[in-house]
Formats: structure tokens, C-alpha cells, sequence
């Protein structure tokens, strides 16, 4: 069940890999058979992973560097990842009780936007896949913007985009990163549980 705020909200911004469809654990396997295939000398639990939900993959293999004293090259691995994902996309579910609240927004026809910390290809495949896309005239990744969560970038520009002030938006995310970005843009949150492996 979803815990929605009883307070009315003029716009509404969703994550997507954790909060509208189910693609977190193939998300897990491409990130570790990239680092496998790049030679990380260190393990990538599924803690981890968790961890950083949310986070540009980028910045990831970025803190992955720092704590470890590597020297992994963090486009290469954020590309082969993406690569691994996309071929698997067709496998991927949709969230049924976040979905369904996104079904009935936009029957309602409240504006309603995607704010992921994946690449624009990405978010666009899994929602295609799911058949959610056509529910999502605005999408807000990471290239939008200078900083990714847990900045509040990406849900300033979605409620700009949307029309609407900040603190009149209410935020759907699985990621503690997402849920610090809503904060720092002066948003409300749902935290959508994550639905492991």
C-alpha cells in the first residue's frame, strides 16, 4: 500500500527504477557483470547497490574508485551496464500499485512528470515496456542537469517544467538519495519499498 499525504498536491514526480517498474534486480546483474567484465578489484553487494539507488552510475563507480583506490573508468563501465540492461528491458515489470496511482493521475489529468537518475534511452525503454510511456510528457535524467540526486536538481526542473511550485509537488522515490533530493527541494515524499530480488 502506498502512504499518500492527506494534503491535496498540484503536481506529481515519479522515480522509475525501483518506483514505477520493477527493474531493480536486472539492474543489479548488469552492474556487476560490468565491473566483473572491468576487472574491479572489489565485491559490489547488493547492499551497495541499494545504497546508491538513485545516484548517477557514474558517481557511483566515482565513490567505488575513492574507497577502493582503484581506477575504473566510470563511462566505460556506466556504458557496458547500460548495454546489459537494454537487452534485458523486455523482462521488466511494471509496479502495480504505483503504476495504477500513475494511471489515475493522469486520467484526472494532473501533471504528472519522471525524474530518474538512468539515461533518458533507459527511463524511455522501461517505460515503453511497460506501458507507461505515453502517461510521461516530461522526463528529467541526469544530462538535464549539473547535479543528480541527492541534489534536488532534477525535481526543481520537473515542477518547473510542470508548471507548479516546489512545495506543491509530491515525490514517489525507493532510493534514500531520491527521498534527500525531494527534501532539499522542499517536497514531500512517498518512499516506495523496494521490491528485492
Amino acid at each position: 500500500m502506498l502512504d499518500i499525504p492527506e494534503r491535496p498536491f498540484a503536481a506529481y514526480i515519479f522515480d522509475c527504477d525501483g518506483t514505477l517498474v520493477d527493474s531493480m534486480p536486472l539492474h543489479y546483474i548488469a552492474w556487476t557483470e560490468s565491473l566483473r567484465r572491468h576487472a574491479a578489484p572489489f565485491e559490489f553487494t547488493e547492499a551497495t547497490f541499494y545504497q546508491y539507488a538513485g545516484v548517477r552510475e557514474q558517481d557511483v563507480v566515482r565513490i567505488m574508485n575513492a574507497e577502493h583506490g582503484c581506477d575504473i573508468d566510470p563511462d566505460s563501465v556506466a556504458e557496458v551496464k547500460s548495454e546489459i540492461f537494454r537487452e534485458r528491458i523486455p523482462e521488466i515489470q511494471a509496479i502495480g500499485p504505483v503504476a495504477d496511482y500513475a494511471r489515475a493521475l493522469a486520467l484526472a489529468g494532473k501533471p504528472i512528470s519522471v525524474a530518474s537518475g538512468s539515461e533518458e534511452p533507459t527511463v524511455r525503454a522501461c517505460l515503453a515496456a511497460t506501458g507507461l510511456l505515453p502517461l510521461f510528457d516530461i522526463i528529467i535524467t541526469p544530462a538535464n542537469v549539473a547535479r543528480g540526486k541527492p541534489a534536488p536538481d532534477m525535481f526543481l526542473l520537473a515542477a518547473q517544467r510542470m508548471g507548479v511550485r516546489p512545495e506543491d509537488c509530491l515525490v514517489f522515490e525507493d532510493g534514500q538519495s531520491g527521498l534527500d533530493a525531494a527534501k532539499a527541494a522542499g517536497m514531500q515524499s512517498v518512499f516506495v519499498k523496494s521490491r528485492k530480488a
